[in-house]
């Protein structure tokens, strides 16, 4: 199967590193035009030069921006106001204890992994549904089907996109757009890296054992007993993305390597 998007135009949000630019570079790959998107200036150009390196030629952009307001989601949609792609992949994780998460803190998870979205998804779906094509793409996680006890509300940010993916896909019923969901599991992405680097430091441990250890404690389920790499989840986004998958619509694809124990 070779799958090409030449003549596409893709925004993938928080793709100045980690799975999204995995992504990027994936979508890069296809044909499309990528635009990336990013809080971060320096990191933003880093990954553009990267994407660039990787695939001389490619039509790239760029858009700095802050999804966790509107504000930050007009000011994408007036910079690229008409996409074929949107990955809706801007997020974040912060373990902490339930008694501990503030009102601001829920408030703000909900902002990034939710609204930033639903704001985009908003904006571009009418416009992918008069042109009959169109593809967008919610990056959840294997945490919204087994909200993880250290960090309940990233969770339910998760579980909350899979509802929007869905409810989105009934509105494309008869039309060239889809709407679905993927699933990644653990993966080494940068700040997941980070993490585990911190945690191997302050437990004088390899990082390696850490990450494997965590497998074992926490996702005793997994099948893959590894971290995903960033760029096996970016190949079932680019599939969801291409012309290939239009029969694909409303779905949750996992990337979980096995975790989630169900074969629904």
């Amino acid at each position: 199967m070779k799958i090409e998007l030449n003549g596409k135009k893709a925004l993938v949000t928080g793709s100045s590193g980690g799975i999204g630019l995995a992504i990027a570079q994936g979508l890069a790959e296809a044909g499309a035009e990528v635009v990336l998107h990013g809080r971060n200036a320096d990191k933003l150009a880093a990954a553009r030069a990267a994407v660039a390196s990787r695939h001389p030629g490619a039509r790239l952009g760029t858009v700095q921006s802050d999804l966790a307001t509107a504000d930050g989601a007009a000011a994408l949609c007036a910079a690229h106001p008409d996409v074929d792609i949107l990955v809706n992949n801007a997020g974040y994780f912060a373990p902490k204890s339930f008694t501990e998460i503030t009102d601001d803190d829920w408030q703000y998870m909900l902002d990034v992994n939710v609204m930033s979205g639903v704001r985009l998804s908003r904006h571009y779906l009418p416009r992918m549904m008069a042109a009959n094509w169109g593809r967008i793409v919610f990056i959840s996680s294997e945490s919204a089907l087994q909200i993880p006890a250290e960090m309940i509300h990233y969770g339910v940010s998760k579980t909350a996109l899979l509802g929007v993916s869905r409810g989105l896909a009934e509105l494309t019923a008869g039309t060239g757009v889809t709407v679905n969901a993927v699933l990644p599991g653990p993966t080494r992405s940068e700040g997941v890296a980070g993490f585990f680097a911190e945690m191997a430091r302050e437990q004088n441990v390899p990082q390696a054992q850490m990450e494997s250890d965590f497998i074992a404690r926490h996702r005793p389920s997994s099948l893959l007993r590894r971290l995903a790499t960033v760029e096996e989840v970016a190949n079932m986004v680019v599939y969801a993305c291409s012309a290939q998958a239009s029969a694909t619509n409303g779905a949750a694809l996992r990337v979980d390597g096995g975790v989630v124990r169900s074969i629904a």
